[in-house]
């Protein structure tokens, strides 16, 4: 066997092994990118409510998060509260957040489901995992720089085609060098 059939080989098997991992990442590469657009990893499902307005501005005590939850018919603890500004409390219970703005007694409720199909994909692209699946990605990385190189070293014979192979390489390889000009 000579070099091409072995190059040919090479690539063929590891362009087999690499179509699972490729799949994941070019699913969630394109859910990821697309974020402002749209939530991958949750579905937030968002309902209003009212409750009496307050004059208040300040720190507030458990005493009155309790009376403001009780306003809203909600029996359990919170598990924990957050006031990202004077005139807005945050309660966190059971995967929802309750948003309560005091001057206008506007509520919020808001809960955050899992994606059942999304949030995993993006969970293993954006490497949450860590550990083992850190050199699971580096793997694929290298594998993808071999079928890069193997795939290069499939040049055609025909002078025709030899010319479209390596315009087409040069695309490659100027796409990400404009965007790096234009956008860095």
């Amino acid at each position: 066997m000579n070099w091409r059939n072995w190059n040919f080989l090479l690539h063929r098997d590891i362009g087999y092994a690499c179509i699972g991992l490729t799949l994941i990442y070019a699913l969630s590469g394109i859910a990821v990118n697309h974020v402002r657009d749209w939530n991958p990893n949750y579905r937030v499902e968002r309902v209003a409510a009212q409750i009496m307005p307050r004059q208040f501005s300040g720190v507030v005590t458990d005493a009155m998060v309790r009376g403001m939850l009780q306003e809203l018919g909600e029996e359990k603890v919170p598990e924990s509260v957050f006031q990202p500004d004077p005139e807005t409390l945050w309660a966190f219970i059971d995967g929802r957040r309750i948003s309560i703005h005091f001057p206008s007694g506007t509520v919020e409720h808001e809960r955050f489901d899992r994606r059942p199909f999304w949030y995993p994909l993006n969970f293993l692209h954006l490497n949450h995992p860590k550990q083992a699946w850190t050199w699971v990605a580096d793997i694929y990385a290298a594998a993808l720089l071999v079928l890069a190189i193997t795939g290069f070293l499939m040049l055609p014979r025909d002078l025709r085609l030899r010319k479209r192979a390596l315009i087409l390489t040069g695309f490659g390889i100027l796409l990400p060098v404009l965007a790096l000009a234009l956008f860095y």
